[in-house]
This record gives C-alpha cells, structure tokens and sequence, in this order.
C-alpha cells in the first residue's frame, strides 16, 4: 500500500491530482489514517504531526501521485442578517457557544442545530437549509499544528479567568 507523508497547501502546485479523497470538516483533521479514494484505491496518510486539511490541499503520495482533499457537502444553516454589524452579532451569540462556525462576509455557516436555529431567529436572523461543503475557522483554542498552546486544551480553560484583572486580591507588604 502506498504511503502518504507530506502534502502541499491549497493552490501552490499546478500538477492535475490522480485521485481525490472526501471527508467531511471533522473528518479532516488527521496524523496517521487510512484514506479510501474515490477510485477505489487506498492510501496510508503518515504524517509527524496532525494537519487541519482544508478543501483542495493535495497529498503527496511516496509514488509521486497526488491526492486532492475535498470537502464533503454537509448539511448546514446558513445565517444571513439584516446589516454588517447585525451579522457581527450573530457571530458574537454563536462564538460565545462555542459552535464551529464558517464565517464569510455575508453569512455564517454551521452544522445544523435547531435549539441554535431558533436563537437566531429569535435575534432576527434569517436560516436557511443548505448543502455545501464546510470550512470552519480555526478558534483560539484550537491546537494549531498538533501543539496545544500555553500547555491547554478546548476543555480546561476556566471562564472565570479571561483576563479580568485581580478581583478582590490584596497584597500588603
């Protein structure tokens, strides 16, 4: 079987990929796996650290082939607004639920949810059903590049601590 340990980003290589494989955006985050194309043919992905692949990065196989990641279509909302700033909102109300978002200039994206559905509404959005592939942004606590940043992790961080200054914390000499 063929090995895969290295893989070019989006839109540097001009070179037509021999085969494509599909994943879904959480399908897409990998180190070490076993990749079905979509000719039949199988590839072992091998790579030092884990890679955040986004739709149209290629794979390098070890035979000089190369495998193009596409974004499966996925069953979405899509959150227009009434004005910039509203859409701005509407982002704030989903970050603070910390909800994978793709965010564009005149919509948001996310995986359906109907209790987040009708929140939106609610704050005068306007969702829509859609089938489209999905690019959600990276947040702050995501471990870029396989390394956990300041040594945390998505679920240890404390909302009481963000910064907020020392509360009620007095030090006398």
């Amino acid at each position: 079987m063929l090995r895969v340990q290295s893989y070019l980003p989006a839109g540097t290589h001009a070179d037509e990929p021999s085969g494509y494989v599909t994943l879904a955006h959480d399908q897409r985050h990998l180190r070490r796996k076993l990749l079905h194309l979509q000719n039949d043919e199988m590839v072992m992905l091998d790579l030092k650290e884990a890679v955040l692949f986004a739709h149209g990065d290629l794979l390098v196989v070890e035979n000089g082939d190369l495998v193009e990641v596409r974004a499966a279509n996925e069953k979405l909302f899509e959150i227009t607004a009434k004005s910039p700033l509203h859409l701005i909102e509407l982002a704030w109300h989903l970050g603070n639920r910390h909800l994978s978002a793709q965010i564009e200039e005149d919509r948001i994206l996310i995986l359906r949810d109907h209790v987040i559905r009708a929140m939106l509404e609610g704050l005068g959005a306007t969702v829509r059903d859609v089938e489209e592939p999905f690019q959600p942004a990276r947040g702050a606590y995501h471990a870029h590049g396989g390394h956990s940043h300041g040594g945390h992790s998505h679920g240890d961080h404390g909302h009481g601590d963000h910064g907020h200054g020392s509360h009620g914390h007095h030090h006398h000499d």
